[in-house]
């Protein structure tokens, strides 16, 4: 009930602000094509040509298929490292546990989107853009190695064989680029839609509670989605000594549109979801750390 009561709720606040939920979703639609869409894609469609590739080896050490994954996910960009991790449990090449814990490690916007967008276009600093990517990856990295810790004193921590490699049943390219549509059509869908959820709801939060705009709409569409997040903070608070740690904030959050993404994908192998959260809050607490270290 209370699911349905929910949905009814948006239905009519959707109803009574048409203006602001267009708005909302143009703006997300203008930013998946500016911002993701040309940094996220040659990635995907590269990783998934990598992964299906058959192997030339049927035991690789697990070792290997670790470095793989956090190398993939930690380059990729959201949620290219769900994908490499399911891809890989969907080939035997990684245990459950193994996939769960990769799931939280191996996640990271990619370097073209901080460093270009984020660094460039809205700190205006490619330096600073560096300098958010090297915080952001020592955040992984020591998770990476807490989570390499937890899986050797864990039961799941043999070496599997990698199955023989089998005839691929088509072109490798063309599968990974006809998959790379459905990832992007999942990207494309959750940004435009929590983009215009998180404008409607900023305007009401404002309005009932007399809340600044600016502080309303950038903490609503942070909490929703990252990418439109980091544009209205970049809108309403440049002109603050905190901005750049602001940012950081933001990205280390993800926003609720990706979770999104990583439980869709992660839903396919019937992977828990408890790792990768650990993994979220881990980075929201040491990212911005880190980086005002850097600054």
């Amino acid at each position: 009930m209370l699911n349905i009561a929910v949905i009814w709720g948006l239905i009519i606040l959707f109803i009574i602000q048409p203006g602001t939920a267009h708005d909302g979703a143009v703006a997300g639609g203008q930013l998946f094509i500016h911002a993701l869409l040309p940094y996220l894609l040659p990635y995907i469609i590269l990783t998934q040509w990598l992964l299906k590739m058959p192997s030339t080896s049927t035991n690789s050490p697990v070792w290997r298929r670790f470095v793989k994954a956090f190398v993939l996910g930690s380059f990729g960009g959201f949620p290219v490292g769900a994908v490499t991790v399911v891809e890989m449990k969907k080939n035997d090449q990684l245990t459950q546990k193994q996939s769960e814990f990769l799931l939280a490690a191996c996640h990271a916007p990619g370097p073209m989107f901080v460093i270009g967008f984020v660094g460039a276009e809205l700190l205006g600093d490619v330096t600073i853009g560096w300098k958010l990517l090297i915080s952001i990856h020592i955040a992984n990295i020591l998770f990476f190695f807490l989570t390499l810790f937890l899986l050797k004193n864990s039961d799941e921590n043999e070496t599997i064989e990698v199955p023989e490699a089998k005839k691929p049943k088509g072109i490798p390219l063309l599968e990974a680029i006809k998959d790379s549509t459905t990832i992007i059509t999942l990207i494309a869908t959750t940004v435009i839609f929590f983009s215009a959820l998180g404008t409607v709801l900023a305007k009401v939060l404002a309005t009932a509670t007399h809340l600044d705009m600016g502080i309303a709409t950038t903490a609503l569409l942070a909490f929703f989605e990252m990418t439109i997040g980091v544009q209205s903070a970049t809108d309403h608070f440049s002109t603050l000594e905190i901005f750049p740690i602001l940012i950081a904030l933001i990205l280390s959050m993800n926003g609720l549109s990706i979770h999104m993404q990583v439980a869709v994908i992660a839903k396919s192998a019937n992977l828990s979801m408890l790792p990768y959260v650990v993994g979220r809050i881990w980075s929201i607490v040491l990212v911005p750390i880190i980086f005002y270290l850097l600054l």
